[in-house]
């Protein structure tokens, strides 16, 4: 169940306008692939706008996880604590549904993601939002997911900034430490455990470490030291790459934190005001 004071289903962004309590629009068509329509649920927050916006993408080892939250609340797919923590900083924000594998392949996901920033570019006004302050989250493999849609993005889809929560930036470092590319990354890219030359350079060239470059926007890391599904190693790496194109990169170290988001709360109750500053100081005027 979602957390926020929001508004029941069914209103349109018009409704509540004035209103001194946020407004949320669910099951918003942003685009459709082939016969699959793709979904979001939107929240604005009390005020007159416009607000800076957010996307949220959801993780789930690229084959499970949804907009709404978790397919099981409180597994570590669970993305609840973001609806409250950005409607709380004043943000507009979207939550995206995108195809799953095994049953769609890489790059859809990708593709899906790059659809709900246009969407979301072309429609953030009708929901008081600014398309011209967007910051794209993701956790886990929508953390993948939305640093990927920020480092390789053309002018319509680029983003202003980008967050991580443990994200995995780097498939073919995951893979060497999983000892081959994880049942996951099976599903995802149809490969074998094998770690072959050709599974390597598609593992490449689908992480965001693999096309950093200068003037990338922003981004924002948030990993807990106790993960076992994501090393924080890998932020690291990614973070010294950033850094040396000349990028702004800033890795937060939670301690004890593990994979899933819902113990963050309760062992490192200040992270939430450190993304809250970081999103001000980037995205606020």
């Amino acid at each position: 169940m979602l957390t926020l004071s929001c508004l029941l289903a069914g209103l349109s962004p018009q409704v509540g306008r004035a209103a001194d309590a946020p407004s949320w629009v669910r099951d918003v068509e942003y685009g459709r692939a082939g016969e699959v329509s793709l979904r979001l649920d939107a929240c604005t927050p009390p005020g007159p706008g416009p607000f800076p916006v957010a996307i949220l993408v959801h993780g789930g080892g690229w084959s499970g996880g949804t907009r709404t939250g978790a397919e099981k609340p409180g597994s570590g797919a669970d993305i609840t604590p973001w609806f409250s923590t950005f409607t709380e900083a004043g943000f507009v924000w979207f939550s995206i549904d995108y195809r799953l594998a095994p049953a769609h392949r890489w790059p859809a996901q990708l593709e899906d993601v790059l659809t709900a920033i246009r969407w979301v570019k072309a429609h953030a006004g009708e929901y008081r939002g600014d398309p011209s302050r967007i910051v794209i989250v993701g956790h886990s493999a929508g953390g993948h997911l939305a640093l990927q849609a920020a480092v390789v993005a053309e002018a319509d889809t680029r983003v202003q900034a980008a967050v991580g929560y443990a994200p995995v930036s780097d498939l073919e470092f995951d893979s060497e430490v999983r000892g081959g590319p994880s049942s996951s990354l099976q599903n995802l890219f149809q490969v074998t455990r094998e770690l072959t030359p050709e599974t390597r350079a598609r593992l490449r060239a689908s992480s965001p470490i693999g096309h950093v470059k200068p003037g990338l926007p922003p981004m924002l890391i948030l990993h807990g030291d106790a993960d076992r599904t994501v090393p924080v190693a890998m932020s690291r790496r990614f973070e010294e790459k950033m850094l040396a194109a000349g990028n702004t990169c800033d890795v937060v170290v939670l301690p004890r934190a593990p994979h899933g988001l819902l113990a963050w709360d309760k062992l490192v109750p200040t992270y939430r005001a450190q993304l809250t500053t970081w999103l001000q100081a980037k995205l606020l005027p």
